[in-house]
Order: structure tokens, then C-alpha cells, then sequence
């Protein structure tokens, strides 16, 4: 398994994905590491874990269960699974690493 990335190393893994906003750069039980770079629009669908945000670089705005919050490098976000989210008005060279984790559906 895979325990050391920088976000060079994983912008040029995301490169060679040409399809998806993100990719993974660790996985280890449940838990998923992502670099996650969207262009222009965030077209994020809630998800089936819970997951923290962690922002590389770049800024924007975090809208998360109907409220906004403005975000910038290293400012660290939490969203529980199942919750509507997704960034808007960020900047052009935006990147986050996401870490899902947990059970299906979060913790009861």
C-alpha cells in the first residue's frame, strides 16, 4: 500500500485520468484518499461516507446542507455521508484532497 503523496505527484496521476475531476491516490480498508481538481463547475452528488476536505490550494466558496462558507489553502472541511455539497466560485488552480471513510452512510 501506498503511504506517502504530494499533490504534484497526484495532479500528474489526475493528468493522465482525462475523464474525472479526481483521482485516488491511497486506499486502505475504508478509507479513500482523493485529489479532487474540478474545473469550472462542481458536479458532486452526495455521498455514501463521510469525508474531510483538506485544501491544497487556491480558494473558493463551500456550499454544504444550504449554507455557504468561503474556503481557502489549508482550511479543512467535514461532511457527513449523505449531505448535498459541492465548491463553487473557485479559483482556477483549486485542488483539495478529499478522505472518505467510515461505513456506508456514516456513523449512527
Amino acid at each position: 500500500m501506498k503511504y506517502k503523496s504530494s499533490p504534484d505527484e497526484a495532479l500528474m496521476k489526475l493528468l493522465q485520468e482525462e475523464e474525472f475531476p479526481f483521482t485516488v491516490v491511497m486506499k486502505h480498508g475504508t478509507m479513500t484518499i482523493e485529489y479532487f481538481a474540478p474545473q469550472e463547475i462542481d458536479t458532486q452528488t452526495p455521498h455514501k461516507q463521510d469525508e474531510i476536505y483538506i485544501i491544497i490550494k487556491g480558494h473558493g466558496t463551500f456550499f454544504r446542507n444550504g449554507e455557504r462558507t468561503s474556503c481557502k489553502k489549508n482550511d479543512i472541511l467535514f461532511v457527513p455521508a449523505g449531505m448535498e455539497h459541492y465548491f463553487e466560485n473557485f479559483s482556477d488552480d483549486f485542488a483539495t484532497w478529499v478522505i472518505f471513510y467510515g461505513p456506508d452512510g456514516g456513523e449512527k
